[in-house]
């Protein structure tokens, strides 16, 4: 990481060990750039598909949750701090692979290896404690929630996820350092450190977006959130409460339907399967409750609009998603950018895997600016306080690796 932080563009994907039958290697790391794409929500979909045609080769790259306003008959005016991109995607100049202790070099001279094992490098930042600083009091969540809540009693929405931002001004960080710890902290099964020209994501996200294998589509959404325990046997306990919540449950479902309708638009005719409803996994810091859904793409969709076609995802707008994304922009006060959006790669063959990007740190080297959001699912049957709670949670791991 080291080696490829180096370079002006990079990104390192780590499956952090977690057994997962969709994804093709361990972890994946590609550095500095040959060709790029940068643009703004308007056509970048259709940007990326030409840009991928052209090219036909790895790309790695993300989607701001801002593209929204492409797709659909939406704004995004709240302030933004952070700047990144709508959309940027490029191919690398080298691409390595691990898989069961080898190390493959996928793009670039073999001899790559030996120059990594022997890459000097020192870390000239010294971490420092990082004071953290809310958007949001604490009453303003609450008066937010229950505003929310009262649009959910109209029948406006079923539900919606409304986020916070935590952030921190003029301050420094070693990117590569503090993704470590992060990586250390909390280890995921779709963490990332992304790189671009002063711009960084370091996640420890839990949650997958989308995947293509072959001709399969699988998007596996988490709705559900406990916290753990030191104690084996009240773990467990914990675990099964998770397991037979009714809200969670409830707040779950209601997202499967939206993932199976988001689906529907890229699949052949009666495909649209739930493999799994309810699944519980459990992380360092927390227990969720994970769906998983699959269906066949139809050969007449590019799998650039299917991806166009789910996103944003599901567990991050709510129900009807496009008045829940309405809603958004009118109670959260930060633009929300590449939080909530998703980053991956595609293969040669069309394959792709991408994230979400939640429980991660964004900071821009240029502005001296940190910021991390977190946010929940809001129904009828949420308590505001409970969900403040839930929050302070999910903000827990980030909050330890930046010693605030």
């Amino acid at each position: 990481m080291h080696w490829a932080n180096q370079f002006e563009v990079c990104c390192f994907l780590d499956s952090n060990d977690y057994k997962d039958a969709y994804s093709a290697y361990d972890f994946i790391i590609a550095a500095d750039a040959r060709y790029e794409l940068k643009c703004a929500a308007g056509n970048a979909f259709d940007q990326l598909e030409s840009f991928y045609a052209a090219h036909k080769q790895w790309v790695f790259g993300f989607f701001s949750y801002d593209l929204k306003n492409e797709i659909e008959n939406l704004h995004s005016n709240n302030s933004d701090h952070l700047n990144f991109p709508d959309l940027y995607f490029f191919v690398p100049k080298y691409l390595i692979a691990f898989k069961n202790g080898n190390a493959e070099v996928l793009i670039g001279a073999e001899s790559i290896l030996a120059e990594i094992d022997s890459f000097q490098y020192q870390t000239e930042i010294l971490s420092k404690k990082v004071t953290i600083t809310q958007r949001l009091s604490k009453d303003q969540y609450v008066q937010k929630v229950e505003a929310l809540r009262d649009h959910i009693i109209r029948g406006d929405i079923y539900e919606v996820n409304f986020c916070q931002e935590f952030f921190a001004e003029n301050i420094e960080i070693d990117p590569v350092q503090t993704f470590e710890v992060l990586n250390q902290v909390s280890p995921t099964p779709f963490a990332g450190y992304f790189k671009v020209q002063g711009k960084y994501i370091l996640s420890a996200t839990p949650e997958r977006f989308l995947c293509k294998r072959g001709s399969k589509l699988t998007s596996q959404p988490i709705k559900g959130t406990a916290k753990r325990s030191s104690d084996l046997v009240e773990d467990e306990a914990i675990k099964l409460q998770l397991r037979n919540d009714i809200k969670e449950q409830a707040e779950n479902v209601m997202i499967v339907d939206l993932v199976r309708h988001d689906l529907t638009k890229s699949a052949v005719k009666g495909s649209v399967t739930v493999d799994e409803l309810f699944g519980i996994y459990s992380f360092p810091q927390v227990h969720q409750m994970i769906s998983t859904i699959s269906c066949e793409l139809n050969p007449a969709v590019h799998f650039i609009d299917a991806i166009k076609n789910a996103f944003p995802m599901g567990s991050m707008t709510g129900a009807p998603k496009i008045k829940a994304m309405k809603l958004i922009e009118e109670y959260e006060v930060t633009k929300r950018g590449i939080y909530s959006g998703s980053f991956g790669c595609i293969s040669p063959n069309g394959d792709f895997d991408f994230n979400v990007v939640i429980r991660s740190i964004l900071y821009n080297a240029e502005s001296s600016y940190l910021s991390f959001q977190v946010g929940g699912a809001i129904t009828y049957q949420s308590d505001a306080a409970l969900e403040y709670e839930e929050c302070l949670l999910k903000a827990s791991a980030i909050l330890k690796v930046l010693g605030s």
